[in-house]
């Protein structure tokens, strides 16, 4: 990783500086350091009267793929980030020029072994989308004639990404350092979690697997995912069908009959994804599907996706059911399993109140008008507020049904979404509650008891082993128990003191009987010191226990 010092070297870290500068984040530039913090107090702010989460996101389209990439992930997790940041976020487009043709036939060579007119019997120079990582061409395959989308890595971008994203690293360490107030967001934390989301988009081959696998999980034709040409797919190139069909935005047109079932299938795709599939697109957002014959909705890109274990799908299932029955007590016992405190997290009863008022505020709303969308985006507001996190898989599935929810709105606003998701979890709790899913589960239960039986008698000896050979030990740990022995430690203190004390009064005032030579003030100076001795520990004794209140 590159040293912060470093850093201040790089031409690509100035031009961060010089961009931070541009849009009014003098703080920040100010905490850098740089040695030409004085040029870059000369560049001109913008003029406009922009907000800062405005301004935040022209900064980041200024930056460039990386940090493009890393807002649109960051969109993702409603758990950390205010709502209207979230809203500016979702706002960022990556549309950019498109790279020469030239550069890109010799990536998609490189990629398929041979000139393009050995697989292709057409092929279009122009691309028909272009984005910051990649860009999309239209081809037909010599072999069977399948129209397909070809989908090709802009060269260099890697390397770009890779330098950035440690760029990132190092000012996320940095800020974390500086800025008290903003280590609660665990900056560090989350570069490394889009380090590890942006290089597994990076990588072609892992959207072929993620396609492969949603086709799999297909039951009817109200939704498609292309196929995917595996033969011709490497980590910088994707071969997929090309999908004939409209942008989702062409519908708002179309008849209330239709916009009604696009709505219903997008809606039922996502929620089926999410509750029975497991594997589910994590950004279904208008411009990530197109709309075929029938009103058929088709899923495209899918570099980011999420998975949730069985346990994880119905501990969700629980906390929907809890959501559409209006169950608090459900709700609170559904949040607090899955989430995880941060540092100074409020405590449970607070988190309960909360949470009950904020279901009490759609009491009075009939269940067909209640927002799940809204609500689910409160409850990850009201968690962020409290200081509690959610597990990444499950921020980005809320974030994925709270995205459907008002996609499916946008198709058609008077669809009763509660009604919609209402059936599909009672559906799925009954079959979770079937006797094929009880036998199995009565199964992998008997098999796990099983399996503890047999290994039980070899971890037993292991113990026994490592407690004869002084290789375990027993730890026990009181708590407060460091505080009573400081108090003991202290009471012993001060009556060893009121004891000497009290042997020096006694003894002084022997000295003094006697008349012992030499005299202070007429009496024994050795009888006069050690009363003077005495009332300076009695005195000290006295405004010890005033002062810690111990009276």
């Amino acid at each position: 990783m590159v040293k912060f010092e470093d850093l201040k070297k790089l031409k690509r870290f100035n031009e961060i500086a010089a961009v931070l500068a541009k849009y009014g984040f003098d703080e920040i530039i100010d905490r850098f350091e740089l040695n030409g913090s004085v040029l870059l107090q000369k560049i001109n702010p913008i003029k406009e009267d922009l907000g800062v989460f405005e301004r935040i996101r022209l900064s980041i389209e200024e930056l460039g793929p990386t940090f493009i990439k890393f807002g649109q992930i960051m969109s993702l997790r409603p758990d950390l980030l205010p709502g209207k940041l979230l809203h500016e976020l979702e706002k960022l487009q990556d549309n950019v020029p498109a790279v020469d043709f030239n550069e890109i036939e010799k990536e998609i060579i490189a990629c398929i072994g041979g000139p393009l007119n050995k697989h292709f019997s057409q092929f279009h120079i122009e691309p028909v989308a272009a984005a910051s990582l990649s860009q999309v061409h239209v081809g037909v395959l010599l072999s069977n004639g399948d129209k397909v989308a070809v989908k090709v890595q802009r060269p260099g971008v890697e390397e770009n990404v890779h330098s950035d994203l440690d760029l990132l690293k190092s000012i996320a360490s940095f800020i974390d350092q500086q800025f008290d107030d903003l280590k609660c967001y665990d900056f560090p934390g989350l570069v490394e979690t889009i380090r590890y989301t942006l290089l597994r988009e990076l990588d072609f081959n892992n959207e072929v697997s993620n396609m492969s696998i949603a086709r799999a999980h297909l039951e009817n034709r109200k939704v498609y995912i292309p196929k995917v040409y595996e033969e011709y797919c490497s980590k910088t190139l994707l071969v997929m069908e090309y999908y004939e069909g409209k942008r989702f935005t062409e519908i708002l047109s179309c008849s209330d009959d239709d916009r009604k079932k696009v709505a219903q299938n997008g809606l039922y795709a996502a929620t089926k994804q999410i509750l029975e599939d497991g594997f589910f697109h994590a950004d279904p957002h208008p411009g990530n599907l197109l709309i075929g014959d029938g009103m058929q909705l088709c899923f495209i890109d899918w570099g980011m996706t999420g998975r949730l274990t069985e346990q994880e799908r119905l501990s969700l299932i629980e906390l929907l059911g809890s959501i559409v029955d209006k169950d608090v007590g459900k709700l609170t016992d559904s949040f607090l399993r899955i989430c995880r405190k941060q540092e100074r997290a409020d405590g449970e009863r607070d988190i309960e109140r909360a949470l009950a008022e904020l279901l009490d505020r759609y009491h009075s709303i009939p269940i067909y008008k209640m927002n799940i969308g809204d609500f689910l985006f409160g409850i990850l507001t009201l968690l962020r507020d409290h200081r509690l996190s959610l597990p990444i898989e499950y921020s980005i599935m809320i974030k994925a049904l709270i995205t459907a929810d008002g996609t499916a709105r946008i198709a058609y606003p008077k669809l009763n979404v509660v009604d919609e998701i209402k059936g599909q979890v009672e559906a799925i709790s009954r079959k979770r509650y079937s006797p094929e899913n009880i036998w199995k589960s009565v199964n992998r239960s008997f098999a796990r008891f099983i399996a503890f039986k047999r290994d039980l008698p070899e971890k037993f000896v292991k113990i026994i082993e490592k407690i004869e050979s002084d290789d375990i030990g027993v730890t026990f740990k009181l708590d407060k128990l460091e505080r009573i022995i400081n108090t003991l430690e202290n009471a012993s203190n001060r009556l060893t003191i009121g004891i000497v004390t009290g042997s020096i009064i006694i003894g002084s005032s022997m000295i003094i009987t006697t008349g012992v030579k030499p005299f202070l003030f007429g009496f024994p100076a050795l009888g006069v010191v050690g009363y003077l001795i005495s009332v300076v520990l009695g005195l000290w004794i006295v405004v010890t226990i005033i002062r810690n209140r111990k009276y």
